[in-house]
C-alpha cells in the first residue's frame, strides 16, 4: 500500500523544524506503511517531502524513499505499483542507465529523467500516486493514476500547499485547522460518499 505526505511552506526553512512536521504527517499513516520510513526537506524552498513504506516489489534497502534520481534532479515519494516496468527499464538499459534494485519506483524516476515528466507518465500503467519534487525547477508535480484507484488528497491552506493519501495526514500537521465542507457533507448525505474532487474539508480536494 504504502503512504506519502508531504507540503511547501514558504518561509519555513529550519530544517529540524520542516523534518519535525513531515514525520508527524507520516506517523499517523503508518498503517500503511509499517516497513519502512523516510523523508526528504529543501529548506530554501520550505519543502519536505514524507514516506511510509509496505516492502513488496523490492525489499532491500535499495527501495527506500524518497527517492533520488541519478542525476540528483528528481526527488520522488510514490504510492503503488506499475506494470510497465518490464517494459521500460531495457529501454532504460539500452541508454546506459544502471539500476541499483528492482523498485519501480527507481525505474519511473529514470523513465522521468530520460523522457521528461509527461512524456514518462504516458508510459506508466498501474495504480500509482506520486510527488515529485524537480530541484532544478523547484516545482512540485503530484501525478495520480489514470482511474484514481491510489488516493490523494491535496489543498492550499493560508500560504502552506499540503498533500498525503490520507486526511489524517494533512490533520497531522501543526498549523493545518480544517473547516467542514457543507456541499461535500450535502453530497455525502445524498450519495453516502464526497464526490470527487471535493473532501469533507474546505480547500482540500
Amino acid at each position: 500500500m504504502c503512504g506519502i505526505a508531504g507540503f511547501i511552506a514558504p518561509g519555513l526553512t529550519n530544517a529540524m523544524t520542516l523534518m519535525r512536521h513531515v514525520t508527524g504527517m507520516t506517523e499517523a499513516i503508518v498503517h500503511r506503511g509499517p516497513d519502512d520510513e523516510g523523508a526528504w526537506t529543501d529548506p530554501p524552498a520550505g519543502l519536505a517531502l514524507g514516506h511510509r513504506r509496505l516492502s513488496i516489489r523490492d525489499l532491500t534497502p535499495a527501495g527506500h524513499q524518497p527517492m533520488t534520481s541519478r542525476c540528483g534532479r528528481w526527488v520522488m515519494v510514490y504510492n503503488g505499483e506499475t506494470y510497465s516496468n518490464a517494459e521500460l527499464r531495457p529501454l532504460l538499459e539500452s541508454r546506459g542507465v544502471t539500476f541499483h534494485g528492482h523498485s519501480d519506483t527507481e525505474v519511473m524516476l529514470e523513465a522521468i529523467s530520460a523522457w521528461g515528466v509527461e512524456a514518462a507518465v504516458k508510459r506508466f500503467i498501474g495504480m500509482f500516486a506520486f510527488a515529485l519534487w524537480d530541484r532544478k525547477e523547484h516545482k512540485l508535480y503530484l501525478v495520480r493514476d489514470r482511474l484514481g484507484i491510489k488516493p490523494l488528497y491535496w489543498g492550499n491552506h493560508g500560504s502552506t500547499f499540503l498533500f498525503g493519501s490520507e486526511l489524517k495526514a494533512l490533520l497531522a500537521y501543526p498549523d493545518f485547522h480544517p473547516k467542514l465542507n457543507h456541499q461535500a457533507l450535502a453530497g455525502y448525505l445524498k450519495y453516502a460518499y464526497v464526490p470527487t474532487p471535493l473532501s469533507i474539508y474546505e480547500g482540500i480536494q
